[in-house]
C-alpha cells in the first residue's frame, strides 16, 4: 500500500484538483484507491458528489477512535475508487492538537489497517503547518506538493523544505510539481527553471487550462468529461511519473 499526501502550506494551488485526478488515474490503472478528504472545505468530496454519512463524530471521531475508519468509507461512481469524505468536524481538528502531538503516528496506524483493502491512498490535506500536518507527513510515503510558479510560491516551497528538516522528516519524501503554469509568462518560466535545478520537481506539470476549472461544473475528474483533452493527458503523464517512485 502506498500513501500519497497532497499538501501545500497555502490554499488555491490546485491541491484538490490534483488529488481528484491523480486518484482517478490510479483507479483507472486497476489499483484499489482511497481518498481521505481532510480539507475542511470538503472540495474533493464535493467533486465526487459524496457527503459524509456520519452526523456525529466524523473525522474527529475517527481520530479519537470513537468511529470505525472502515465504516466511514463510501464508494464513488468510479470503479476501484472510494472516499472518506470530509465533514463538519474537520473544521475543528485543531482541538485534537494534544492527541496528535502525543501520537505522531496515529494516522499511519489507522491507515495500516487498510493494507488489505487498498493499493493507493491519497490524502487531501488542509493548508497550514500543524500537529495534524506533521501526523500526515509521518504517515505518507510521498508528500506531493503542487506549486504555482510565482515568487510567493517559491517562498512557500522553501518554508516547507525547512519544516521537513526541522522535524527530521526524510527530505526525499517531499516531491513537487508545478500547477497553473503559464509558459507565456516570463516569471513562470524563470521560476520553473530555477526550481527544476533543485531536483525535487517532477518533469511533468499541469498548465493553466480551462478544462481544470470546469471540474466544479461537471463534478467529476477531467478524465470523465474531457477524456481526450490536453489537461487529461497532463494529469495522466504526471501520474505515470509519480507511480514509478
Amino acid at each position: 500500500m502506498k500513501i500519497y499526501a497532497l499538501y501545500n502550506l497555502k490554499g488555491g494551488v490546485g491541491k484538490t484538483a490534483s488529488t481528484v485526478n491523480l486518484s482517478y488515474y490510479s483507479a483507472l490503472d486497476g489499483k484499489r484507491t482511497l481518498i481521505w478528504d481532510f480539507d475542511p472545505q470538503g472540495s474533493a468530496s464535493f467533486y465526487f458528489k459524496v457527503k459524509s454519512k456520519f452526523n456525529k463524530g466524523g473525522i474527529k471521531g475517527i481520530l479519537n477512535e470513537e468511529t470505525d475508519l472502515q465504516d466511514a468509507i463510501m464508494e464513488t461512481d468510479y470503479e476501484n475508487l472510494d472516499i472518506l469524505p470530509a465533514d463538519q468536524s474537520a473544521k475543528s481538528l485543531d482541538i485534537l492538537h494534544d492527541e496528535l502531538t502525543a501520537n505522531k503516528k496515529l494516522i499511519k496506524t489507522l491507515l495500516n489497517n487498510l493494507k488489505k483493502d487498498y493499493d493507493n491512498i491519497f490524502i487531501d490535506c488542509p493548508p497550514g503547518l500543524s500537529s495534524l500536518a506533521l501526523n500526515i507527513f509521518n504517515a505518507a510515503d510521498l508528500v506531493l506538493m503542487p506549486v504555482i510558479p510565482t515568487t510567493l510560491s517559491v517562498r512557500t516551497y522553501h518554508m516547507v523544505k525547512d519544516y521537513f528538516k526541522d522535524k527530521d522528516i526524510e527530505g526525499s519524501r517531499l516531491k513537487c510539481f508545478f500547477t497553473m503554469a503559464d509558459l507565456r509568462k516570463n516569471l513562470h518560466k524563470e521560476v520553473m527553471e530555477e526550481l527544476y535545478s533543485d531536483k525535487k520537481f517532477f518533469d511533468n506539470y499541469i498548465p493553466y487550462l480551462s478544462d481544470v476549472e470546469k471540474m466544479g461544473v461537471h463534478l467529476a475528474p477531467i478524465g470523465v468529461y474531457a477524456k481526450n483533452s490536453y489537461a487529461a493527458q497532463c494529469y495522466m503523464d504526471l501520474w505515470s511519473e509519480i507511480k514509478k517512485i
